[in-house]
């Protein structure tokens, strides 16, 4: 226990340092640092069933996973060089058409931990309004 919190203390200060010490108007806000030391606690801690939020470019495009629920996929390479799956839910939420690899993403949605880095989903609204909503943000238009 006292490991997982140390390890998640230093997840925190390292984006608080990295934060303070990117120059002026970098393009990364204070509340985009704290977002991405929580995902990456996250990820280090293997955490499940986590609502978090952060943003990425797009290294690889996945073809749609159609069993079940519909769902868009895509491999996002985060600030901190990991990398997580996007599962977007596209029988709940709009596809993200004209996505590209290069591209920013940024997100808020559930964190699933697997020993290939971890998967978001539940990047949409929930229809029973019984889950936090999530979204994808691309180009300035909101998925959810």
């Amino acid at each position: 226990m006292l490991k997982k919190v140390l390890v998640a203390v230093i997840a925190i200060i390292a984006g608080y340092y990295a934060y303070e010490q990117a120059p002026p108007n970098a393009g990364k806000s204070h509340e985009s640092a704290i977002a991405s030391a929580r995902l990456d606690s996250a990820i280090v801690e293997r955490r499940t069933d986590y609502q978090v939020g952060g943003r990425g470019t797009v290294i690889r495009l996945l073809p749609d996973d159609n069993d079940g629920s519909r769902h868009q996929r895509f491999i996002l390479e985060l600030e901190s060089g990991r990398t997580l799956l996007v599962a977007h839910n596209i029988d709940v939420a709009p596809r993200i058409d004209g996505l590209r690899t290069g591209e920013l993403v940024s997100f808020f949605g559930e964190y699933e931990w697997n020993d290939r880095g971890g998967v978001i989903h539940w990047t949409h609204h929930d229809p029973r309004s019984q889950h936090i909503g999530g979204w994808i943000e691309y180009h300035g238009k909101r998925y959810q």
